[in-house]
């Protein structure tokens, strides 16, 4: 007998468990593929190059995430794995277009360091730059580091001076230079670079890991910005151990996700202040907020409140201004 016109089964949307899927790491996307590591640090460690499964929707996966993956899991040539559950992430790095651009999108996952490359010199530090991504990290939940390269064309005192309030960690490069001091701090952990073009994110990957191999380009010298070498975030296995995600230059670093709740947060010795004497909905920056009698109190420093209120300012884009 012929099956009914609607097909001889019924549609169900019960989806499989996928219990024997294996795990992943995405280290990079290309136009619709994840190139994932599977049983990273083991004898039978292998890339692995998947697309996305139907039943995970508009759900995105970017570098970083740890995923479950089914099919062809080889990593032979020509062979083609599909991603069907996303591990549930511990951060995730978001930033939006503008301040006023209502969708977020998120660079990397699973990172639990941010590394801020700022050249002291061609081009030019933009401290602004800087606060906006040391916003962006506090709201991540990210430990900020702060890499200052090119030191051997001016001095790193003067920007260090602005972040001393912070107590920002940060080490400073040289062309050429030991970077002993960079690999202690990247040891062991998942590190994504963040900077605008032109700073020498790519060469420090290069010097870091040899067979990176990324691309690198010089500062035009009418514009003073930097040329874009890297076109998509990449994650990196560091020789030492732990992982350095490297990313596209930014020449923005919109914050239109970010609360002011998850700013003050990084701030131990203001957030006890603003929980008992700002009024509620405080934005830390108007004539009621209470951090000023909590600073007058000897509760905590100036500089510091000072740093809390460039940060915040920065973030509704006024310091821009």
């Amino acid at each position: 007998m012929r099956p009914g016109r609607r097909g001889s089964r019924p549609r169900t949307r019960r989806r499989p468990a996928h219990e024997d899927a294996v795990l992943g790491m995405v280290t990079a996307v290309d136009r619709g593929r994840y190139r994932c590591l599977v049983d990273a640090g083991t004898p039978d460690e292998r890339a692995v190059t998947a697309m996305r499964a139907r039943e995970l929707g508009r759900k995105g996966v970017v570098v970083g995430d740890r995923v479950a993956l089914v099919g062809d899991v080889s990593g032979a040539p020509d062979t083609l794995a599909r991603i069907v559950r996303v591990e549930p992430r511990t951060s995730a790095l978001r930033r939006t277009a503008d301040d006023t651009d209502p969708y977020e999108r998120i660079i990397v996952a699973n990172a639990d360091q941010m590394v801020i490359v700022t050249a002291l010199a061609d081009p030019e530090p933009r401290p602004r730059l800087i606060d906006r991504c040391l916003v962006a990290a506090y709201d991540a939940g990210m430990d900020p580091l702060l890499c200052l390269t090119k030191a051997d064309l001016a001095a790193p005192d003067p920007l260090l001076e602005i972040y001393a309030p912070l107590g920002v960690p940060y080490v400073v490069t040289r062309r050429g230079g030991d970077l002993d001091s960079l690999r202690r701090h990247l040891a062991g952990r998942v590190s994504v670079l963040v900077g605008h073009s032109g700073v020498g994110k790519s060469t420090l990957v290069n010097a870091l890991v040899p067979d990176a191999d990324r691309a690198v380009s010089h500062v035009n010298a009418v514009t003073g910005r930097g040329r874009h070498t890297s076109s998509s975030a990449i994650a990196l296995e560091l020789p030492g151990g732990g992982w350095i995600i490297d990313t596209p230059g930014v020449r923005s670093f919109g914050l239109a996700h970010v609360q002011p709740e998850s700013v003050i947060e990084a701030f131990d010795d203001l957030a006890e202040g603003a929980a008992e004497r700002c009024p509620p909905h405080c934005d830390h920056l108007g004539e009621a907020c209470g951090l000023d009698e909590w600073v007058a109190d000897g509760r905590a420093s100036r500089a510091r409140l000072d740093s809390l209120r460039r940060l915040l300012a920065s973030r509704e884009g006024e310091a821009d201004r």
